[in-house]
């Protein structure tokens, strides 16, 4: 499981450690008993192990059941309450009288994981003493052996080996053995056995793992068909369901604890990351297992938790089923994951850049950048509004960059942008999210601090053009134009959307601007037009980004 404490930015996970708070189910001690280790050597951080702080909490964001319109919500009926009568309404019960039919039904196929791996440890001979300590030199001319020996320790000890144990929990998910963990559970690991609630044991074998979802999947042989889990449909799931989480916490065997879902589509630390939040008890050795619904399906997978002790305080986190379930596909399959891949740098419409182009609503995402890829080879522009991909509509950006993940590597799919006002229909046949990454080189410009010349007043800045020797500074290309910003108004809408000196403003409404003539120009064109706000191209330290600056 993983924890999210301070250290970890407040995050503590039972995935992980849970992921971060778990301290990781692969928190490693000497082994004989394989009993979770109460003062284990901390791993890296995708290991699951952080040490749980009280302060620095960290930040989450989450997208809602119900779109955030920012819009004051309206009463159905101004005469009635809401909520009253809701559950009776609907037919739904207010509790589950018991969770022990779903226990019994789910915990066969609900197991307890076992790592082991060789360490490496310093040979205490004596009392530790730095290096050149003349401590160090006087157990010596004793003759008493310790520190300052040759050998392979960082004081010049002798090492030896020992085998360290972490525990976790995982579950079936067909009847001829492939499990279900997170990946710091079992990262590092020499050997892994998994354990079922009757107490039999097998070994099992890694098939693959995706670090990014914390996601890995294991194989056991056995001689008959095992009992497994299905997938639910985590989207189908409401805040305010009853939820159970299932797994092995601080190595006391297959426990259950309960809770509801309280919030969807948290987003913690990762460009996938579709966790639900829920405060059924998550503690160490949680992380991998299951979270169930009413069904007995499985709608997430624990990682993660919230805490300032390292301890459950009602806050954790699980992996939503239809994000894993769909790494899992691929793992059985390739070994490896295999997302598609865009090749574009986008950011969410606000309303201000809606209003800037004369969109309907704030949807979609828009394109800050097109690199050499596959969107760059169909022809998409900066400037342009991923509205549709695939057939469906795009909501945001952390929308599209889950759907093109999901979407085929080779396969060509059907893209709408809109560009000047205007849909255009685009097919674009994407690439492999991982190679891309691996093949990524260097570094963005770095900003330098320009000196004014000449400098006069827009939109509350101070901008001055961009000549060779600024663009030398900036480390930008020779032939590069816009205006570079020398100073803002405090007061001023664009100090309140962020820019700052040795910003460069490449192009204002969708056009290249070089001049300050155009960039007045720009402005009284959005003015005609009936808006109140001009679109911004801007690169700070070689990054584009687009910003709607208000005109009144």
């Amino acid at each position: 499981m993983t924890y999210l404490t301070q250290s970890r930015r407040g995050l503590v996970a039972s995935a992980l450690a849970l992921t971060l708070g778990l301290a990781p189910a692969f928190a490693q001690s000497p082994a004989p008993a394989p009993v979770p280790p109460a003062a284990g050597a901390p791993a890296q951080p995708q290991a699951g192990t952080a040490p749980a702080m009280p302060q620095n909490m960290p930040q989450t964001t989450t997208t809602p059941d119900q779109p955030m319109t920012g819009k004051v919500p309206e009463a159905a009926n101004a005469n009635a309450p809401v909520g009253t009568g809701a559950s009776q309404g609907q037919g739904r019960q207010t509790g589950p009288d018991s969770f022990a039919d779903v226990v019994a039904a789910v915990s066969p196929a609900v197991v307890n994981i076992t790592t082991t791996a060789v360490v490496s440890r310093p040979v205490q001979q004596g009392p530790a003493f730095p290096e050149g300590s003349p401590f160090s030199d006087l157990f010596r001319d004793f003759g008493i052996p310790g520190p300052g020996r040759r050998g392979d320790s960082p004081f010049g000890g002798p090492m030896q080996q020992e085998r360290s144990t972490a525990l976790g929990s995982g579950f079936v998910i067909s009847s001829d053995g492939f499990i279900v963990t997170n990946n710091h559970v079992i990262d590092g690991a020499d050997e892994i056995e998994i354990e079922f609630y009757s107490g039999a044991r097998l070994p099992a074998k890694l098939v693959g793992t995706d670090p990014t979802t914390d996601i890995a999947v294991l194989k056991v042989q056995a001689d008959k068909p095992l009992p497994f889990l299905k997938f639910g449909d985590s989207d189908a799931a409401r805040v305010g369901d009853w939820v159970l989480a299932l797994g092995n916490p601080l190595g006391q065997g297959l426990s259950a604890s309960s809770g509801i879902i309280s919030a969807k589509s948290r987003a913690l630390t990762g460009t996938y990351d579709d966790f639900i939040q829920t405060d059924a008890a998550i503690n160490r050795g949680n992380s991998g297992g299951p979270l169930f619904n009413m069904q007995g399906e499985v709608v997430g997978v624990n990682t993660a938790i919230l805490s300032p002790n390292g301890g459950s305080i009602g806050i954790g986190f699980s992996m939503a089923s239809n994000v894993v379930s769909k790494v899992v596909d691929q793992l059985r399959e390739f070994g490896e994951t295999r997302r598609g891949w865009l090749g574009v740098k986008i950011q969410d419409v606000t309303p201000d850049i809606a209003n800037s182009l004369g969109l309907a609503a704030e949807k979609g995402a828009m394109v800050t950048d097109v690199p050499a890829g596959p969107a760059a080879d169909a022809g998409v522009q900066a400037g342009d509004v991923i509205t549709r991909f695939a057939g469906g509509e795009v909501a945001d950006t952390r929308d599209l960059v889950r759907r093109v993940a999901d979407a085929p590597v080779g396969e060509a799919v059907d893209v709408t942008v809109q560009r000047a006002g205007k849909p255009v229909d685009l097919k674009i046949t994407l690439g492999r999210r991982e190679l891309a990454d691996a093949d990524e080189r260097g570094e963005g410009e770095e900003r330098g601090d320009p000196q004014s010349q000449q400098g006069d007043a827009v939109l509350g800045m101070t901008l001055s053009r961009l000549t060779p020797d600024l663009a030398a500074r900036l480390r930008l290309p020779e032939n590069s134009k816009g205006l570079v910003v020398e100073d803002v108004d405090a007061k001023s809408d664009a100090a309140a959307k962020g820019l700052q000196p040795g910003d460069v403003i490449v192009e204002a409404g969708q056009k290249p601007v070089a001049t300050l003539g155009d960039l007045r120009g720009r402005v009284a064109e959005a003015k005609e037009a009936g808006r109140q706000s001009v679109l911004l191209l801007i690169r700070r330290g070689g990054e584009p980004r687009f910003l709607a600056l208000s005109i009144d």
